[in-house]
């Protein structure tokens, strides 16, 4: 398994370290803060709730993290090395100059916000490779990484990097020329400077300023950007249009982007206090958990449409699907789903309601539909899997709050139908047993006919592998049959 360090285990760092152990790389931190290994374990717990939601096929073994006493050994054997210290220079300097005294020629990506990379290499003993590896929080759902090189930067190096962080399911935006604060916080630090003058003087407060961003244009912006939502802006007319219909306006004093507030005591009382009022009645963990739920339903919702966001979670999918089928079939029930019973799962009695039994079982076989092959790209091609018979079996309570897994076994496939056993797991506990038949079904004409040969090559090894597992006592038992 491939070893990543992470020097610093703030948000950030805990971010990373979550991203890569997630994805099957051993992880070892380095930070002295006697708090780092708590702070980390609930950054990485709320990650383990939230990442797997965004992928279609099974997350791979996850790694093994380890805290290491002392800097040096933490990038012992490193195949890549994140920086995510305070936002200091002299400290960055002397973080990179330790790491290069035994790892010299290996990947050092820095989360800095603000410096460049040629500032960053400075008196280094291998310059080239070090560079900005920039990301968003949370790190591990927004796939985000501006990766700045300087002149100094070794060419083949950023590639080797940006493929890393292709491979943990980011986007590495190649900035191609070096500036202060790159790309997405120059335009964050405009935003921020307007919204500071606004509360400042009366305008608005914290909460109305959030308010016209998340009802309004923080949607757009979100599936398709600036430029894209402003070509839209223009109508028929495009960009050429817009552009002559509001450009006139950047002479205009709307703003205040050249000037800053005084930074002061009354500044951030009052910032802080209306903040305060608008969010103090939850945690920091549970603002967190709610912002990854939302963060959650946005990126699958791109992901359905392969567009903005969601083609990067396709991507990483396909890419991992292409190595899943490069393995040989395990004779094991596959994992295919992790849920969380929520509000709305629930009925009058307080449990799970049937009706999300079918949901739960309906996630875990999609998933595998598309891990063989049939996904909707398939379906727009005129075929599909028609559910035929499903029976349902209750074992057990599922509540607010508990976290479920779907795991299906195959228990019989030819070229047209496909016997399946799910399994909704509470950690060992079944607490509910699904069984159901598919039928492949050619839509257009409305009848049975052959799976494509495609599908088969991937259904095929799984069916004969499973075929060793032991048959469920369940399967094939009748409404109201005794238990055994």
């Amino acid at each position: 398994m491939k070893k990543a360090a992470i020097i610093g285990g703030g948000v950030i760092g805990g971010g990373w370290a979550a991203r890569f152990l997630l994805n099957g790389w051993n992880v070892s931190v380095f930070d002295p803060d006697p708090e780092a290994e708590r702070k980390i374990g609930e950054v990485l717990a709320n990650a383990r709730a939230a990442l797997p939601a965004l992928s279609d096929i099974p997350m791979p073994p996850e790694g093994e993290l380890s805290f290491a006493q002392s800097l040096t050994e933490a990038v012992e054997g490193a195949d890549y090395i994140q920086e995510s210290v305070s936002e200091r220079l002299d400290l960055k300097h002397r973080v990179f100059a330790q790491i290069q005294q035994s790892c010299p020629d290996t990947l050092i990506g820095s989360s800095t916000s603000g410096f460049k990379p040629s500032q960053l290499q400075e008196g280094a003993a291998n310059p080239a490779m070090i560079f900005v590896a920039h990301p968003f929080n949370p790190v591990y759902l927004l796939p985000l990484a501006e990766v700045v090189p300087s002149a100094a930067s070794d060419p083949d190096a950023i590639e080797r990097a940006k493929e890393i962080l292709r491979e943990i399911g980011m986007f590495p935006l190649h900035v191609r020329k070096e500036i202060d604060a790159h790309i997405a916080d120059r335009f964050l630090e405009a935003v921020w400077r307007e919204a500071l003058w606004l509360v400042k003087d009366g305008v608005a407060t914290t909460e109305e300023i959030d308010e016209a961003i998340r009802m309004g244009f923080g949607l757009r912006w979100g599936q398709m950007g600036l430029f894209e939502t402003y070509r839209v802006a223009g109508g028929e007319a495009g960009m050429k249009h817009f552009m002559a219909q509001f450009g006139p306006c950047l002479s205009w004093p709307w703003t205040k982007l050249t000037d800053v507030p005084e930074f002061n005591d009354e500044l951030v009382d009052l910032i802080a206090g209306q903040s305060d009022a608008q969010s103090g009645h939850h945690t920091i963990r549970e603002l967190e958990r709610i912002r990854d739920g939302n963060l959650i339903g946005f990126l699958r919702a791109l992901k359905e449409r392969n567009w903005g966001a969601g083609k990067v979670l396709r991507e990483h999918d396909e890419r991992r699907r292409v190595a899943f089928h490069a393995a040989p079939a395990t004779g094991a029930p596959l994992v295919m789903a992790e849920m969380q019973v929520l509000p709305g799962w629930i009925d009058y009695n307080g449990h799970m309601t049937e009706s999300r039994y079918l949901f739960a079982a309906s996630e875990t076989s999609d998933a595998f539909l598309r891990l063989i092959g049939a996904d909707m790209d398939y379906v727009a091609g005129g075929f599909s899997y028609y559910t035929a018979e499903t029976h349902i079996l209750h074992l057990g309570e599922a509540k607010l709050g508990h976290r479920l897994t779907g795991t299906l076994q195959v228990l019989a496939a030819d070229e047209k139908r496909l016997h399946v056993f799910i399994r909704i797991q509470r950690g060992a506990e079944v607490v509910a047993s699904v069984e159901q038949m598919l039928l492949h079904v050619d839509m257009k004409a409305g009848k049975t006919c052959p799976a494509a040969s495609s599908v088969l090559d991937r259904l095929m090894p799984i069916a004969a592998a499973h075929a060793a597992l032991p048959r469920p006592d369940s399967a094939g038992r009748a409404v109201g049959q005794r238990k055994s």
